[in-house]
């Protein structure tokens, strides 16, 4: 008999701490941090085999859900919120991926971009197009926010180009310690360059693997994100060194005219005198 998966990504804005969510829940296990955590997405409880709907949550923030309706997805979410807090202040979840997997024995293996026919069943490659797809949204996330400070940048760099230079060390400081989390969270926390442990086992799994993270193009992507962070970096670097020089001019300036007027007072104190 075919079967027939699908399966629907999300991320949220920050991380999950898989750990304390399973204290919440009265889980009795501790999760590593390469783990998901799976539930049944009905009674919040670990999910078995045999439950036909799954949810895989990442500790980086990505939701998986496998085999849900839009009804259950959005119950869900709204019940998730009393467990995670946070997630209370996230209403709208922007960033989306989606995928269907049929397993269908007189087929040939076939792997798109968004979906994929497998001749057999392994519960190994739900897990593996859950969290290649979970790194996807999670990577679309961060390019948005990347592409938000290139266009804060471009600003800038216009008011540069007309010989202004308005910005705080405060906002400077926010906007290097925007791009430096790009890059640390697409490597620490998304793990876009690491591989799941039973591909090192599994040649079919490391195949599919491979496969589906080539057609995700998530190392293409994360060099992109890392490219765009080091010329954003450039550009805060030649921004900070100019402020830095504006400033000490003005200093130069200050120290000038003080100097100025003390000789200013000096010179009337001895016409007084006189």
């Amino acid at each position: 008999m075919d079967l027939y998966y699908t399966f629907n990504a999300y991320v949220v804005g920050g991380e999950l701490d898989l750990n304390r969510l399973a204290v919440k829940l009265g889980i009795g296990r501790r999760y590593r941090w390469e783990e998901p955590m799976k539930l049944n997405p009905v009674t919040f409880t670990q999910a078995s085999g045999s439950d036909h709907e799954w949810v895989y949550l990442y500790y980086f923030g990505g939701v998986v859900f496998l085999n849900c309706s839009a009804d259950i997805v959005a119950r869900f979410l709204d019940g998730i919120r009393q467990y995670a807090e946070y997630l209370s202040e996230q209403p709208q979840l922007p960033f989306r991926e989606e995928y269907r997997l049929e397993i269908n024995p007189g087929r040939e293996l076939a792997i798109t971009n968004d979906c994929a026919v497998l001749p057999t069943y392994n519960q190994i490659f739900l897990d593996i197009i859950c969290f290649v797809i979970a790194k996807s949204v999670a990577l679309e996330r961060i390019e948005g926010r990347v592409d938000a400070v290139l266009d804060e940048v471009e600003g800038l760099i216009a008011n540069l180009g007309k010989g202004r230079l308005v910005l705080p060390d405060r906002s400077m400081a926010r906007l290097a310690s925007s791009i430096l989390s790009f890059k640390y969270t697409s490597i620490a926390h998304i793990m876009v360059l690491d591989k799941p442990d039973i591909t090192w086992d599994d040649a079919g799994a490391d195949s599919l693997y491979r496969t589906m993270a080539g057609l995700f193009e998530l190392n293409q992507r994360y060099q992109e994100i890392k490219h765009k962070s080091e010329t954003l970096l450039d550009v805060t670097e030649v921004v900070s060194s100019l402020s830095h020089a504006q400033r000490a001019a003005r200093l130069e300036w200050i120290i000038i005219v003080l100097i100025a007027i003390e000789i200013v007072i000096y010179v009337l104190e001895l016409v007084g005198r006189h």
